[in-house]
């Protein structure tokens, strides 16, 4: 018997990792000689680089860069035993490092997500994978593709720093400087949010109120934006209005157009580059899973690209999860059977402060399910 362990760390109690010891514990017990493999996973939030270079063996490697708020930070990128780099904008540009009293779309900037950047370019990678949840910024990327070599002038010619604030006095765009690296290096971006760059779904209205945007900072950002978009278009012939274009602030417009970045799901990604599919191959069971499941799992969440790929394969799949939200069950197009790990009614709090052991209980209870139906069945 072969499992497969793939679930997305239950934020702020239990990581991918942990939850693949309690999966392997509990399938020992009830399947003696069985082999169990855990693949670390995550979305293309916070955690992806490290979950990635985990289940491929590759290391990382340190940079220090410019933060939000322009200050010295220690980030740094994967580097995958395939050459491939991996980069988690958040490290360099996310929110958890802009404190809470200082968080203003107007004062932060990309920068240093395009340090990163340039930092594994100059190393030698053509291969470079782009993780860019949990940002800080509304900037439309312009910190980043600065760091890059690109140009933000003013009316009176002067270069911008590409700060949120800095998108109103956008006059012309020059392109000219980027690296000659960038231009032959293959990109990839991964974002589980098809929200375009303008208007009520945008990067603005959507993303930044929790970024610090009260309504009259958000209305001044989206006005910049829209500045942004038409200069982007009259300079490079740029089409803003793709989804994804609004992800991250607008990052995912400016890697999409400087960078000539393909967009993808967080977790189709991530699932490439650990090599899931071949995973696949002989396994009997799958177990995936993440803190709360809902209808909104099925857009880029790890549980929903585990499902589609056993789907594909022939291979069950059984989500354990923290809680059940609304129109969970939508989810059962893709697993096949959703357990959570809660035995009764109980508070957030007691839920997080025991979740091991409600997790290792559930664990336990489809093993024992899974080793009666395998008994049935023959």
């Amino acid at each position: 018997m072969k499992f497969v362990f793939a679930s997305d760390s239950f934020k702020g109690t239990l990581s991918s990792i942990r939850t693949g010891e309690l999966l392997t514990a509990a399938a020992e017990e009830v399947f003696p000689g069985c082999t169990c493999k855990t693949v670390p996973m995550a979305d293309g939030g916070e955690g992806t680089a490290e979950a990635v270079i985990l289940a491929t063996g590759g290391k990382w490697v340190p940079v220090e860069v410019s933060g939000p708020l322009g200050e010295p930070v220690p980030a740094g990128y994967g580097l995958l035993p395939d050459g491939t780099a991996i980069i988690e904008m958040a490290s360099a540009s996310g929110l958890v490092l802009v404190p809470p009293e200082q968080r203003d779309p107007r004062s932060t900037s990309t920068y240093g997500t395009g340090e990163l950047i340039a930092a594994a370019l100059k190393a030698g990678c053509t291969e470079l994978t782009i993780a860019i949840g949990g940002s800080a910024t509304n900037d439309g990327g312009m910190g980043c593709a600065r760091a890059l070599g690109v140009k933000f002038l003013d009316a009176a010619g002067n270069e911008l720093e590409g700060k949120g604030g800095d998108l109103a006095k956008v006059a012309r765009i020059d392109a000219s400087g980027l690296l000659p690296a960038a231009k032959t290096a293959r990109f990839t971006v991964m974002s589980d949010v098809d929200n375009p760059l303008l208007g009520p779904d945008g990067a603005t209205f959507t993303f930044g109120p929790q970024k610090g945007a009260v309504p009259e900072i958000r209305d001044e950002l989206e006005a910049g934006m829209e500045n942004y978009a038409q200069v982007l278009k009259r300079d490079l012939g740029a089409d803003t209005g793709f989804p994804g274009a609004g992800a991250a602030g607008g990052l995912g417009a400016a890697l999409k157009i400087f960078l000539n970045a393909q967009m993808r799901s967080g977790s189709d990604a991530v699932l490439d580059l650990v090599h899931f599919d071949e995973d696949l191959k002989d396994a009997d069971f799958v177990i995936t899973g993440e803190g709360r499941i809902d209808w909104q799992s099925a857009h880029g969440k790890v549980v929903a690209g585990v499902g589609r790929r056993c789907k594909k394969a022939g291979v069950p799949c059984i989500a354990i999860v923290g809680g059940m939200g609304d129109r969970a069950e939508e989810m059962l197009s893709l697993v096949d059977s959703i357990v959570p790990t809660v035995q009764g009614p109980c508070t957030l709090e007691y839920a997080m402060e025991h979740a091991e052991a409600l997790y290792a209980s559930a664990a336990s209870r489809v093993m024992r399910i899974l080793a009666f139906s395998n008994a049935h069945r023959k």
